[in-house]
């Protein structure tokens, strides 16, 4: 093996209660096999999915002491598991020594730019009801209006994420939904040229979202691929850690 296949994807995860040894799903973000290298994870706690959907300035404290966690078992890079842990962005990019991308709306702004003026972005999330502008990182008024905000808050996936502990959603009622909001926003927004998924369990259907819109289809796995690659110093033994 490489010493940059050894460099170590750090997530930061939900409250979900799983059972113990948990395999991750083939194909989904916390799966080593999206980034040939390993994956480790260390659970925020407190981090219940609505919660963070709402969104708890009080979780800064419990973000940080689980990315220095990641970091002392040998993360070189950090994400998370809900793309609203973008409110804690900062925090946690502040706390430690290694590149954070907590959420794919970081790409927003740079999404935008690689379209015509004309065109709009249209970002698909698990909940649309608080995934404002304010998360987007778009201040201009005129690139805010460039941006449309679907969601699949009435559906299945938010349903089941919501119980304590969570439910899984099967991929083929995942892809129903996501399919639907798409095809809703882009009938009322011809102009939409590109899409972003918000939700890090959108990537399982995002092959089929991309043969259905013939549109570029991003998600978080992109990101954290960028992130991971672009770290070409040598990885230290701490690297080879596997997920505790």
């Amino acid at each position: 093996m490489t010493s940059q296949s050894r460099h170590t994807l750090g997530i930061l995860r939900l409250e979900e209660r799983l059972p113990p040894g948990s395999a991750p799903e083939p194909g989904s973000m916390s799966d080593p096999a999206m980034y040939d290298r390993p994956v480790i994870t260390e659970t925020v706690e407190g981090a219940w999915a609505d919660i963070v959907i709402r969104g708890d300035t009080s979780l800064d404290s419990a973000c940080i002491a689980a990315a220095r966690r990641l970091v002392e078992r040998g993360a070189v890079a950090i994400t998370s598991n809900c793309g609203f842990f973008i409110r804690h962005q900062e925090a946690v990019a502040a706390s430690v020594n290694v590149p954070v991308a907590l959420s794919s709306l970081l790409l927003v702004p740079t999404l935008l730019r690689q379209l015509p003026r004309a065109a709009k972005l249209a970002v698909v999330t698990a909940d649309s009801t608080f995934c404002g502008y304010d998360l987007v990182g778009v201040a201009n008024p005129a690139d805010r209006a460039r941006v449309v905000i679907g969601g699949i808050e009435s559906g299945k996936l938010l349903r089941h994420w919501l119980m304590h502990p969570g439910t899984p959603t099967e991929v083929g009622d995942l892809e129903v939904e996501v399919a639907a909001c798409v095809r809703q926003i882009r009938a009322a927004h011809p102009e939409i040229a590109a899409l972003l998924f918000e939700c890090t369990r959108f990537p399982a259907v995002a092959p089929a979202i991309r043969r259905l819109t013939n549109v570029p289809v991003y998600d978080i796995i992109d990101l954290c691929r960028m992130m991971i690659t672009s770290i070409d110093w040598p990885a230290t033994e701490s690297g080879n850690a596997g997920d505790r």
